[in-house]
């Protein structure tokens, strides 16, 4: 191999161009060499580049013009001060974690001169954003441009929005108290990641009107659950993951959602009439059934999610509705209790998603069945409590509501409501001819709540 060492290289003839081998030849220039373009040359870089430091930034530096920098924020905002610029310098900044949205990167001009036409900072709050900028003037100063906001990295997790979303532990929590959409923009790496965990729960049947005898409680919203093995925390036992169709594994694409409303009461006029059943909810191919509507009185229950309670009657016993309807595995609800006879005449309570409604006897309302409790929003909640039956005239006790959001029982007084975002059954009332009609108790509103792990 040849070396030749000369400190200059000029034409032979002042025609002012000097070349440098022929097309297709490679010259290496060695690290740490520093190449001046300060003429004319061409073939080296021109005004506006930048050479990536890849040394990442954590705390506040000064910019150099010329290169671009790596920000890592994770630990907190900072700033990158800038050099005074002149025309044609430039530097890039990048979001090195993609946590500029959680804390800022402030970039900070020097002295008087501008970024943009103004002399002030500027907030880099942008997940994932990187931005190019070029000392154009003394009037503008540095403008940006290029900017993206684009924030193109692969996933380990899914990236959702929809919903009120929290975190807890490594998971985020999505909830829906009313209609909405889920909306995967990204699917994890790990196929079990994008298994979610949810619970789906419908709206309650509303509880039945009466004047001489009890009407039946209104019966809790279907109950759906999964837990995804992922998601670390204590699902009802209604937790249906072993059975592969309840199994939501998510895609990159839309789910609307649907929160069923509750079912009305009976109305506080003649003739008396029972509740109306409560409306589905919905997540992908789940669906809760809404509740069963409590009777009016001496008529049975109605079928539902959980079924309603049945009326009170001089003699014999109003059957309950019944739950798991449409039937779902494991079940989304249980039976409604049967009427009661005299004296009391007392009302079925609603059936819940774990426990059934208790029956009305001659002494007193039926109880709302119990609820199931979940841990799939960060804290134990039960919902999913059927409606408490009344009883006539006061010859009797009421039952009492399911936990989980029942309504409670009237006599000579309407019906509690079933509690919102709950699916809990609307309470029933007893008969109570001296006052007139009373209404019977509203569906609570259901809910849906996905959960799944992020980091």
């Amino acid at each position: 191999m040849s070396e030749v060492k000369v400190n200059k290289i000029s034409p032979r003839t002042a025609c002012g161009t000097t070349t440098l081998g022929d097309t297709g030849d490679t010259f290496t220039i060695p690290a740490g060499v520093s190449i001046s373009n300060s003429g004319t040359a061409s073939g080296f870089g021109s005004t506006g580049e930048v050479s990536w430091n890849t040394t990442v930034k954590t705390s506040t530096f000064t910019v150099v013009a010329g290169e671009g920098y790596f920000c890592n924020t994770t630990g907190g905002a900072f700033t990158a001060n800038l050099p005074a610029g002149t025309a044609g310098s430039s530097f890039a900044i990048a979001d090195y974690a993609a946590t500029f949205q959680t804390n800022n990167l402030t970039v900070s001009p020097n002295g008087s001169q501008k970024i943009g036409g103004t002399n002030a900072d500027v907030a880099l709050s942008t997940e994932g954003q990187s931005a190019y900028f070029v000392y154009i003037d003394d009037t503008q100063g540095w403008i940006n441009v290029i900017d993206s906001t684009s924030n193109v990295r692969g996933n380990a997790y899914i990236v959702a929005t929809g919903g009120t979303i929290t975190t807890s532990g490594n998971d985020k929590i999505h909830t829906f108290t009313g209609p909405g959409t889920f909306t995967v923009s990204d699917i994890g790496a790990c196929a079990a990641n994008n298994e979610v965990s949810y619970v789906v729960v419908a709206g309650g049947g509303g509880g039945g009107s009466g004047i001489t005898t009890s009407s039946g409680a209104g019966g809790a919203g279907g109950y759906r659950e999964t837990k995804s093995p992922v998601t670390p925390y204590t699902a009802s036992p209604l937790d249906g993951q072993p059975s592969a169709p309840n199994r939501i594994t998510v895609t990159a694409t839309a789910f609307p959602i649907t929160v069923g409303a509750g079912g009305a009461g009976g109305a506080a006029s003649p003739p008396v009439a029972p509740g109306t059943n409560g409306s589905n909810s919905t997540f992908s191919t789940i669906a809760a059934a809404g509740g069963g509507r409590g009777a009016k009185e001496v008529c049975a229950g109605g079928n539902g999610g959980s079924g309603g309670g049945g009326g009170g009657i001089g003699s014999g016993a109003p059957a309950g509705g019944c739950g798991n309807t449409p039937a779902t595995t494991p079940a989304q609800g249980t039976n409604g209790g049967a009427g009661g006879a005299n004296p009391a005449q007392g009302g079925g309570g609603g059936g819940g998603a774990t426990a059934a409604g208790g029956a009305g006897s001659g002494s007193s309302g039926g109880n709302g069945g119990a609820g199931a409790t979940s841990s799939i929003n960060g804290t134990p909640t039960t919902r999913g409590g059927g409606g408490a039956g009344g009883n006539s005239y006061g010859l009797g006790s009421v039952g009492s509501p399911g936990p989980g959001g029942g309504g409670t029982a009237g006599n000579d007084n309407p019906a509690g409501n079933g509690t919102t975002n709950t699916g809990g059954g609307g309470g029933s009332v007893g008969g109570c001819s001296p006052n007139g009609v009373k209404s019977g108790g509203t569906g609570g509103s259901g809910i849906v709540i996905i959960r799944y792990k992020f980091q």
